[in-house]
């Protein structure tokens, strides 16, 4: 599996930097979820949602919330690279609860990461998910075996997804409105960079 995703990256993709690219629809969601979550932290809940004219759904509980946002956060006209970008907020939208992120007013510094890593996890993967359907890599036949390989490679991805994330975290402890994009674009990128060092490490055990 490590030797897969690093030749993912390094071959497939052409390094680090494209596959960050190829990830266009999915950054630009990114940093809508991640502006929206620190306007949040800034201003209130209601006050966020406001500026989106989704002021009704102030209050509500988080899920219902995120799945009012969905058409802000990941807005779709029917391409590939937009239907990975909505895909991969309702997988984490499915995931909000049992992460223990509740309550959007009392949204901790944490938890903003942990939303944003989950988010970046299901990019990632259904992007690879994609190139696997159009046999840039390969999966096991055997469903049961195809099935448990992707969960290790959801769990390796979000090593890696962690991993950047904690380092421009480091790098830009305080983040503001203008920052966003670039934030987000540097993560993603050095996300992929690290997820390739792991698979090489992993291939040399």
């Amino acid at each position: 599996m490590g030797r897969a995703i690093s030749n993912y990256v390094s071959s497939a993709s052409g390094g680090a930097r494209n596959a960050a690219q190829r990830m266009g629809a999915s950054r630009a969601a990114s940093a809508r979820l991640v502006g929206f979550l620190t306007d949040v932290q800034s201003r209130g809940a209601e006050q966020a949602l406001k500026t989106l004219n989704l002021q009704y759904l102030a209050g509500r509980p988080i899920r219902e919330v995120f799945l009012g946002l969905a058409d802000y956060i990941s807005p779709s006209s029917g391409t590939i690279d937009e239907g990975i970008a909505r895909e991969a907020f309702i997988e984490t939208i499915a995931e909000l609860t049992a992460l223990g992120v509740t309550d959007l007013d009392a949204l901790t510094e944490m938890q903003m990461q942990t939303v944003f890593e989950l988010y970046a996890t299901h990019a990632i993967l259904a992007r690879i998910c994609n190139d696997i359907g159009t046999k840039a890599i390969s999966m096991p036949v055997d469903a049961a075996t195809a099935l448990k390989v992707q969960r290790q490679i959801s769990d390796f991805i979000r090593r890696g997804v962690s991993d950047a994330l904690t380092h421009a975290r480091s790098a830009s402890p305080v983040l503001t409105q203008p920052r966003v994009q670039a934030f987000v674009d540097e993560v993603y990128e050095e996300a992929f960079a690290i997820l390739r060092t792991m698979g090489a490490a992993e291939e040399n055990e």
